[in-house]
């Protein structure tokens, strides 16, 4: 465990989060003079890195070793806060030997400069230069940054950002619950009874929005979890149906299901999806290596998976997204290798590739702690397997997300093939649009004119949800008054 001492809490989460990312198989717990007395008794003898911070600049110390910041001779022109990070990173870069991919960047959203500085007018080279010199950003994530912030303006040129809003569904019920899963989620075979109620619950909740949103332009609707295909197909043909009978679908650009696990998929359900004109479906293997599936307790086998994606060609989705994760328990390179190598024989028209991010209230962080699993085996390599064969597959990066406790430091990243773009991704990592969601433990956002952003959510528990659902339609009304 790295314990951090801190002089004052104001950037208690920017210094956790760097600190993390250099010692990332460590817990890393930061101490303030805000922390409870007991809790400093104990912490305080294990302290390995100390901050102190002043108006001037600021001093670390690890272990005997002292290193000074003088704020007064620094460039601050963006402030002392990053002007701290910076100094914070050089000094954990000194003392690790590492160089972190992102910098020190510990936001989930790394395009984010890119795309406000492009909104600016300013060239890529000022861009890369900013990136690589004020936030120590490697020049290859720099580039790949401003790469796909180019690609989001482009594609989210036609979106209705004030008068429009997307809409999202939460199904949170699972045939099981993998190993490092933190989502709402439940096992489904707990849950078969209240699985209409929910579905009643979701369309009232439905109700509220349709009759409010009358005069906005409904741009995107994704149907997540979980994993929406654990309803049976009458069920989910009900949910689609009222959907589609409350809201105007004439300006929908892309409707998503996330069809999800292979051992929920089958082809009655597909057709159901179909024939309501879903235009996007993932199918996610996350691996194609069974032992790997086995330990994250991902029943759904890799040949279910293939029967699955054949399925849904033969129904006729032309739009098909599979989501991997690199970093699981056990797995190498090679192990990447084989995985992509299947994928691009199956050519799925998107890839979503993600770092394994192990979640404190996740089982797998458990797992790890019983079995006293190193840290998960994730490197820039592996990240470049994946980036080889989406381009295989003609494919360009378009959105791109991080993750606290993300293995190697990497990110998520969307590839899709031109015309094939999830726009609802881009639209959730952006904040530039309202999203209203529905369901157990989703979260509505707000975005006004100014940028300001207001949330309201669900409660998780589906028991509550039905019982409370009144109460979940005026929280939103609340918020849109």
């Amino acid at each position: 465990m790295k314990v951090v001492k801190l002089s004052h809490p104001n950037y208690e989460y920017d210094v956790h989060s760097l600190v993390k990312a250099f010692y990332a198989e460590d817990q890393v717990t930061v101490i303030t003079p805000e922390t409870k007395p007991e809790k400093l008794a104990e912490l305080e003898p294990q302290v390995s890195l100390e901050i102190e911070l002043a108006e001037t600049g600021a001093k670390i110390r690890v272990g005997e070793e002292d290193f000074l910041w003088d704020a007064e001779t620094a460039n601050l022109a963006d402030g002392y806060k990053n002007g701290l990070k910076r100094f914070l990173y050089r000094t954990l870069s000194k003392v690790t030997g590492q160089e972190l991919p992102w910098g020190n960047l510990t936001g989930i959203r790394p395009t984010k400069i890119a795309y406000g500085m492009l909104d600016e007018g300013r060239s890529d080279a000022e861009i890369l230069d900013f990136m690589e010199q004020s936030h120590y950003v490697s020049e290859e994530k720099a580039l790949l940054g401003i790469d796909i912030a180019k690609r989001e303006r482009d594609l989210l040129k036609e979106i209705h950002y004030e008068g429009g809003y997307s809409l999202y569904i939460g199904i949170p019920f699972c045939p099981t619950t993998c190993l490092y899963c933190s989502f709402t989620s439940y096992p489904i075979a707990a849950f078969r009874r209240q699985v209409d109620a929910y579905v009643d619950a979701v369309i009232k909740e439905m109700d509220y929005v349709a009759e409010n949103f009358q005069d906005k332009v409904l741009d995107t609707v994704y149907i997540g979890g979980g994993t929406p295909t654990t309803l049976e197909p009458e069920q989910l043909d009900r949910l689609i149906t009222a959907l589609k009978s409350k809201f105007d679908f004439s300006t929908v650009r892309e409707f998503t299901v996330e069809a999800g696990r292979a051992d929920s998929i089958t082809r009655e359900k597909l057709e159901v999806l179909h024939r309501h004109r879903v235009s996007r479906i993932s199918v996610n293997p996350q691996t194609m290596k069974q032992e790997t599936l086995d330990i994250i307790g991902r029943k759904a086998s890799v040949e279910q998976v293939l029967t699955a994606y054949q399925l849904a060609r033969e129904v006729g989705f032309d739009n098909i997204n599979m989501d991997l994760i690199l970093g699981l328990p056990g797995e190498l390179e090679a192990d990447v290798q084989r995985t992509i190598e299947k994928i691009v024989e199956l050519a799925p028209d998107s890839l979503t590739v993600h770092s394994l991010a192990i979640k404190r209230a996740s089982r797998l962080n458990q797992w790890i702690q019983e079995n006293g699993v190193s840290m998960l085996h994730n490197t820039d390599e592996t990240m470049k397997i994946a980036a080889a064969g989406a381009e295989k597959l003609g494919m360009k990066p378009y959105y791109l997300y991080r993750q606290k406790n993300m293995s190697g430091n990497f990110e998520n990243t969307g590839y899709a093939r031109p015309g094939k773009y999830g726009l609802y991704n881009i639209l959730i990592m952006e904040e530039k649009q309202t999203i209203v969601a529905l369901g157990a433990g989703s979260i509505t956002k707000r975005v006004f004119p100014d940028g300001r952003i207001e949330r309201c959510d669900n409660v998780k528990d589906v028991g509550l949800y039905i019982e409370k659902i009144d109460e979940m339609i005026k929280r939103k009304r609340e918020l849109f008054t």
